[in-house]
């Protein structure tokens, strides 16, 4: 392993927050931090690039105990990109860049033509270039961590550790990050370590990921393993269902309430009426649903009673006499639209039976709000 912690401990004033931290990152990895504001991630990016003291435990970088390194050494493997703000006036983006050839240069920093050439390829790589000559104060958010990234990746490290980088982005710029990151580790063998809140990105661009939370690590492994809708309610404190992994999103929660709607759905056409009645305060039951079903994923976050059948079978006779009981205990039935084969043709009968039960029948929004009014 090129990177690797052993027992580490972390906190402020020889005071433990964290301590058991053992990871081990390969070349080319992408390891991310995930866990609640407050948790102790930024501790930990801190501790593992010799920013705080480590209170127990030792931090490895090739088998060399970062605390054996000088700061210059540490710098040649090591790059860092943190959430505080660097003081840059009247610097522009190329002579920030450049700060990334300091454990390079001699006494005076003087840089030479072949730095002037790292720090033009570190500015493409990041497509960043355009930006060379502009003062470093007069960007955006988004250009400024580009242009952060190029510093560190002037550096020529083995390891990049980000604190946040996406942070104050919207999402265009973080999913061109990301990317930028990805593509770094594989191409360049860099081993990248960051924090991250965007839980929906994180299994998208990680190889490895640590949930923080407590005094300990709570799970450490791949995305596959970590990335379980039981295993992020955990760690977020959500209520159950709140997390879906399929999604990789969060449900608001559920209404309370009695239920006076029944929405036929399926094949997606669903989502979109449970998410309005859920914004709109208005519980609903709904199915019949295949367990395999798009809707199904929202519809067990936000459903007050979901009918759900089996995936690749006929809906059982039982399943719709329940669905049926469910029905006419309804005010409303809301008919998605969705396509009506041999093996949900029962929920056509449900349709036609709110016909016989006088249950007024809508298709839109505009056509149940305007019943209501």
């Amino acid at each position: 392993m090129f990177f690797e912690t052993k027992d580490l401990a972390v906190g402020y004033n020889r005071k433990v927050l964290i301590d058991n931290i053992n990871m081990k990152i390969k070349k080319g990895q992408v390891t991310t931090l995930i866990g609640p504001n407050g948790s102790g991630k930024s501790t930990i990016l801190k501790t593992i690039t010799k920013h705080l003291e480590n209170v127990a435990g030792t931090v490895y970088i090739n088998k060399n105990d970062i605390r054996s390194l000088s700061d210059k050494d540490i710098a040649k493997s090591l790059s860092v990109v943190l959430t505080e703000r660097i003081s840059t006036e009247y610097m522009t983006c190329e002579d920030i860049v450049g700060l990334g050839r300091y454990p390079y240069t001699n006494n005076f920093g003087t840089l030479t033509k072949e730095d002037r050439d790292i720090i033009e390829d570190c500015l493409e790589k990041v497509e960043a270039i355009d930006l060379k000559n502009r003062e470093f104060m007069t960007l955006s958010d988004g250009q400024k961590q580009r242009i952060l990234l190029a510093r560190a990746l002037c550096q020529q490290p083995e390891i990049i550790v980000l604190d946040e980088p996406t942070s104050f982005l919207d999402i265009h710029h973080k999913i061109k990050l990301l990317n930028i990151l990805r593509k770094m580790a594989k191409e360049k063998n860099i081993s990248v370590i960051m924090s991250l809140h965007e839980i929906d990105l994180a299994p998208k661009v990680s190889d490895m990921i640590m949930c923080v939370k407590g005094s300990t690590i709570k799970y450490y492994g791949t995305p596959e393993e970590v990335f379980k809708d039981k295993i992020i309610e955990e760690l977020y404190n959500l209520e159950s269902n709140r997390y879906n992994m399929f999604f990789g999103s969060i449900e608001l929660p559920k209404v309370a309430g009695v239920p006076e709607i029944f929405v036929v759905a399926g094949n997606g056409c669903g989502i979109p009426y449970y998410r309005e009645l859920q914004k709109n305060g208005l519980a609903f039951r709904t199915g019949i649903l295949y367990e395999n079903d798009i809707d199904y994923q929202v519809a067990r976050a936000l459903g007050s009673e979901v009918f759900v059948a089996k995936p690749f079978q006929p809906i059982e006779k039982f399943l719709y006499e329940k669905a049926y009981e469910g029905l006419k205990k309804s005010k409303y039935l809301i008919d998605a639209g969705t396509e009506i084969g041999e093996h949900n043709k029962l929920n056509k009968q449900l349709i036609d039976e709110a016909k016989n039960l006088n249950i007024k029948i809508v298709h839109n929004f505009q056509e149940f709000f305007t019943i209501e009014a």
